[in-house]
């Protein structure tokens, strides 16, 4: 396609769009519904495989002690975990301390505060293993212990979370597909309106010699343009939603490193989002003008 031709397909994409903004604010507000959900799952996902990979990088098993546990009971399993060879680390934190990290936890809420004191909170061991498949195994161990109540370590945790990032991933890429089929039927109704109210130009056209894809162009181009434009309006949306959660989740996420988020990861999320609005655009607009011209 020339220079010249591509602006008289730029000029004819533009004039049909001005013709019915309605329809192409329809379209946009679809594709941009669409994107919107695209955003939050990739959000989704990423977050919580960094949240995956944070746990997996802090192997830790919590044993928490029953009261009536004594202090000797505790110092003798302490050395015992100590001298394990699968261990890297023990770390024992007392009712005082838990409560410290109760309050630093919740500094901002004076009535959960006032609710808990050191008694009600139980002392408990830290441990680091070597391995995280290690985990198991010293879990077991703490486990059989009679002054041990309860036993919380990482892979729990991780399986949790891979479930819970399993569950969304499936329901993410239904949404996305039904929201994608949904967008190109109604791209689809919108650009075969357009050709049924043109069909007496692109008769004339079709007489002159134009060739089937100079007619295509144009409508092609719209659907692109509505899609590219949906894929920023959705894009823009969730990063101002993000931006203002943020603080919330950075809070909720204590210590888990996923904000700020990476440019480079915004910028490939741009990219792929735009793909993907330009092969849902061109397609469905190619399908519309398609079944015209077998039509015709």
């Amino acid at each position: 396609m020339s220079v010249i031709e591509s602006m008289k397909t730029v000029h004819t994409m533009w004039r049909n769009v001005r013709r019915s903004p309605y329809q192409a604010l329809a379209a946009i507000l679809i594709m941009s519904l669409t994107f919107l959900i695209v955003s939050f799952f990739i959000f989704v996902l990423f977050g919580s495989a960094r949240v995956i990979d944070y746990f997996e990088s802090k192997p830790q098993v919590a044993a928490f002690f029953k009261d009536e546990a004594r202090q000797a009971e505790i110092d003798a399993l302490k050395l015992a975990m100590e001298s394990d060879e699968k261990v890297a680390s023990v770390r024992f934190v007392s009712k005082q301390d838990a409560l410290k990290i109760y309050r630093e936890q919740n500094k901002n809420d004076p009535l959960l505060l006032d609710l808990v004191t050191a008694d009600i909170l139980p002392a408990s061991l830290e441990i680091s293993t070597v391995d995280i498949e290690d985990l198991s195994e010293v879990s077991v161990k703490l486990k059989s212990s009679p002054i041990v109540g309860e036993v919380i370590f990482q892979k729990d945790i991780v399986a949790t979370l891979s479930a819970w990032t399993n569950a969304l991933r499936k329901i993410g890429i239904a949404a996305i597909i039904v929201l994608s089929l949904v967008s190109i039927f109604i791209m689809m109704t919108i650009i075969g309106i357009k050709i049924s109210q043109k069909k007496e130009d692109i008769e004339i056209m079709r007489l002159i010699g134009a060739s089937n894809w100079y007619i295509r162009w144009p409508f092609m181009m719209e659907g692109i343009l509505y899609g590219l434009t949906g894929a920023l309006v959705g894009f823009v949306v969730s990063i101002g939603i993000l931006w203002y959660a943020s603080p919330f989740l950075s809070s909720f996420l204590r210590g888990i490193p996923i904000f700020p988020l990476s440019p480079v990861f915004i910028l490939a999320m741009l990219g792929f989002e735009f793909l993907l609005a330009i092969f849902l655009g061109t397609f469905s607009s190619y399908i519309a003008v398609l079944r015209y011209l077998k039509k015709s």
